[in-house]
């Protein structure tokens, strides 16, 4: 089985980026199919355009674009590619950084996909950091990571805590966030309370429940805005209510307009 060395990927890269333990790679797979293999260092995938499949000794992954996915110390994977473009952003993590920024390295294990999406706008602002042509990126995208693998930690280690109905409610808001959802309906469908309901969403979202529909319309426009030229049919599209609302939610999340995310992804 094959072992990729720090900041090897198969595909051509076309750009790559050292920041003191932190290796970016910006990578077109060109690969239709790439064996079982694993990589020497922990590392995120994040893909923006295109599809693969993905799969480890547990789970088959099907990646569109805007999937994210967490692949720990040479844990074995294979990737079969779609005769489309197809691009991915790599963060590969390595020892050294992991114990500069004390963070333990059992804080987050195995291989998995990551569908919070407080944690892939935090992707999306990495991306954005590394290609504002800053002089000085590192201290934001370091910044932005160790907040990433905070969430993570609190999201594996709270898994086996939640209630059962957490994971339902994060299915029904992931599936129906561009829809005008009801308090009260809501609870009904979970039999809860809606006072419970309002009063520990918190808790186990770490924002309410306005702020966290926000973020999954925001997250879904990310991967609209390659396809659709206006605005204004990404905000329709997403659930927003109008174009100056999706700009207002946008900066608030990424740090730049829509229009300016835009061309960082060209």
């Amino acid at each position: 089985m094959k072992s990729l060395r720090h900041g090897e990927f198969f595909g051509q890269t076309n750009e790559t980026l050292n920041f003191d333990g932190v290796t970016i790679t910006d990578t077109e797979y060109t690969h239709s199919f790439v064996d079982w293999h694993y990589h020497e260092n922990p590392y995120l995938t994040f893909l923006l355009q295109g599809n693969m499949t993905e799969g480890n000794k547990k789970e088959i992954y099907d990646c569109s674009a805007g999937t994210l996915l967490y692949h720990h110390w040479e844990d074995a994977h294979y990737n079969i590619k779609p005769d489309v473009f197809t691009r991915g952003f790599h963060i590969e993590i390595t020892e050294d950084w992991f114990e500069r920024f004390h963070v333990p390295k059992t804080q987050v294990e195995g291989s998995f996909t990551i569908k919070n999406p407080a944690i892939k706008l935090l992707m999306h602002q990495i991306f954005k950091e590394t290609k504002l042509n800053d002089d000085f990126p590192d201290l934001s995208v370091h910044q932005l990571l160790l907040n990433l693998f905070d969430q993570l930690s609190n999201q594996k280690s709270d898994t086996k805590k939640k209630p059962a109905w957490v994971k339902q409610l994060d299915e029904i808001l992931h599936e129906h966030f561009t829809e005008k959802l009801n308090l009260v309906e809501l609870s009904q469908t979970l039999n809860i309370h809606p006072a419970h309901l309002s009063r520990d969403f918190q808790k186990y979202f770490q924002c309410n429940l306005g702020e966290y529909l926000r973020k999954l319309k925001v997250e879904r426009s990310l991967q609209l805005l390659n396809e659709f030229e206006s605005l204004s049919e990404v905000a329709l599209e997403c659930g927003f209510s109008d174009q100056s609302h999706f700009i207002r939610c946008f900066k608030a999340n990424i740090g730049v307009t829509p229009w300016k995310y835009r061309n960082i992804l060209k």
